[in-house]
């Protein structure tokens, strides 16, 4: 009787790991729900956007964005961490929204690790430092140089207390000696419109929605905060060739499934995905938001998660920052 009850659950467990496989196989056989935790128009709205544009084609499906926000992003990604795991449900998942929110000490509804399945790395996108025509710094050193014969004089705006334009400045100015005065905005629209108008001295900003205003000369770029120079703004130097060296920020998006996605799926979507931002035209498109693709395994999202927190952790303990 055991020996019966033993081969009779062997058939159970491989006809169930028959059964999964062929539903793998025939994966997608329906519309994909894509979440993007943040409002349409937003940066990672336009390059999910981008991406499912391409990536739908290729899965034979069409893609439907299905846009989440709330909670700086909190909202979106717990509707991805609940989802079914069957393939059905991606989501966008960003720095702000698995490094820096744990890295705040506040309870959040999802471990950004445990109950993700990574899928790939879209891109990074850095931040300018742009600055309002009127101050007399030409460049970064003259900035730095301003700020330290005035401290707390110059300030900065972002988009939220503890936004992670916020933590980047904050480390920013840490790294650099000096001191400057945070205020927080509701949007980044208003805060250009205010940089243009003088009411505001300078910010940290997304390329791609500041550009326009740096073509025009009504803002002042003066570094860029990623490892290397932005395609988009190749004259403008790093942080790190400004001076600050070992400075880094970037606002990193990447795709993420529900934990327990079946792994032939995720395997497939990274390959696709991959495929998607090996293509010109892809890139080209990705690089006029100010994010540089960056195909690779979906371990690199895992390793970027854990390498930001602890990173984003130590700024906010060391300048006291805590979210609203």
């Amino acid at each position: 009787m055991v020996r019966l009850l033993a081969i009779a659950l062997a058939w159970v467990l491989a006809a169930g790991d028959a059964l999964s496989q062929a539903n793998d196989a025939a994966w997608p056989d329906r519309p994909i729900r894509l979440i993007v935790p943040f409002p349409a128009g937003s940066s990672a709205d336009i390059v999910a956007r981008i991406v499912a544009q391409k990536l739908g084609p290729r899965l034979g499906q069409q893609i439907v964005i299905e846009n989440r926000a709330g909670a700086s992003g909190n909202i979106g990604v717990d509707a991805t961490a609940k989802a079914a795991p069957d393939g059905y449900t991606l989501g966008i998942a960003t720095a702000s929204t698995q490094a820096v929110a744990p890295s705040l000490g506040v309870s959040l509804p999802y471990d950004p690790i445990k109950d993700f399945a990574p899928v790939a790395m879209l891109g990074g996108q850095p931040y300018v430092l742009v600055l309002y025509p009127g101050i007399p710094a030409k460049s970064f050193a003259e900035l730095v140089a301003l700020a330290k014969a005035k401290p707390g004089s110059l300030n900065y705006g972002s988009a939220g207390v503890a936004s992670l334009a916020h933590l980047a400045t904050a480390l920013l100015a840490s790294m650099a000696g000096i001191d400057l005065m945070h205020v927080p905005y509701k949007s980044s629209a208003q805060s250009v419109t205010d940089m243009i108008t003088g009411r505001l001295d300078m910010q940290l900003a997304t390329i791609g929605p500041t550009l326009p205003t740096i073509r025009a000369g009504q803002l002042r770029a003066l570094v860029t905060s990623g490892a290397r120079r932005a395609s988009v703004l190749p004259e403008v130097p790093t942080v790190a060739e400004a001076g600050i060296a070992g400075y880094e920020a970037s606002l990193w998006i990447s795709l993420v499934a529900p934990a327990a996605t079946p792994p032939a799926i995720i395997a497939r979507l990274n390959r696709e995905v991959n495929e998607v931002l090996g293509s010109g035209e892809t890139r080209e498109a990705l690089v006029a938001q100010g994010l540089e693709a960056e195909p690779g395994p979906p371990q690199a999202v895992t390793e970027r998660i854990r390498s930001d927190t602890a990173k984003w952790r130590g700024v906010v303990a060391k300048a006291g920052i805590k979210a609203e």
